[in-house]
């Protein structure tokens, strides 16, 4: 069984030869190495598996997965761009 989550790609770079990104999942932002999908760059939507975009998907389609994967896990709505504009610190949570 395959689980794969869309993501929107927010910035792209390279570390050791490889091609990465920092992809936002509705509130969660992770580095995604980009290697497998030459044709995606900032702002293209892609399909993750365990840290690798396998395909550029259209927004559309990021849209419909959320919404299905929102009513799977009891909520209404998963907004893909909910935590895009709050910087990073902003979400950490604080020690205690």
């Amino acid at each position: 069984m395959s689980f794969e989550v869309p993501g929107k790609i927010l910035e792209e770079y390279t570390v050791r030869n490889n091609r990465l990104g920092l992809v936002q999942f509705a509130e969660t932002r992770r580095p995604i190495f980009l290697d497998l999908v030459p044709e995606a760059h900032v702002g293209d939507y892609v399909r993750v598996h365990v840290g690798f975009a396998t395909e550029r998907v259209g927004e559309e389609e990021a849209k419909r997965a959320y919404k299905l994967l929102g009513e799977k896990l009891g909520s209404t709505e998963v907004d893909l761009e909910a935590e895009e504009a709050r910087p990073e610190t902003a979400r950490r949570s604080k020690p205690r």
